[in-house]
């Protein structure tokens, strides 16, 4: 099996985080899961925090729930975008092209497969692949105006 390598770099305000697998898939499906897990954890930690601090006390067993719940939502999140960051980069590769419509299909793909894997009916399904390529494809829109 090939050595696999972890960089981790900050400079104000972006950091980056790589994992070298050997294989680009593998660091494409994992990148997306560590970075939008990370935005994930990060969301909750800031909710948690006003919550408390319009409680006006913490817990023990308060830090503990909000620990559940960043450690639920920081995997759920990065999943969705390991899956999705994999799929995009595989369809890419199938068909020798890097343009939007990858981004369409990942989309799409991607959601088809959140919604089958909770248990939705049919139409939800339907529903959560059409809407996963049009945020998809939204994002990779936006991403080349910037």
């Amino acid at each position: 099996m090939a050595g696999g390598r972890l960089s981790l770099s900050a400079s104000s305000p972006r950091i980056d985080f790589h994992i070298d697998t050997g294989n680009a898939f593998l660091n494409r499906a994992a990148d997306g899961f560590f970075t939008i897990g990370a935005v994930a954890v990060a969301k909750v930690a800031v909710e948690e925090t006003y919550h408390c601090l319009q409680k006006g006390s913490l817990s023990e067993n308060a830090l503990k729930e909000s620990l559940k719940k960043m450690c639920k939502e920081g995997a759920y999140w990065g999943t969705v975008a390991g899956a999705y960051a994999g799929t995009e980069y595989a369809i890419q590769r199938i068909r020798g092209k890097k343009d939007w419509k990858n981004s369409l299909y990942g989309g799409f793909i991607t959601g088809a497969l959140v919604a089958a894997a909770s248990k939705k009916n049919r139409d939800d399904v339907v529903k959560a692949a059409i809407t996963g390529g049009a945020v998809a494809t939204a994002a990779n829109f936006i991403n080349h105006l910037a």
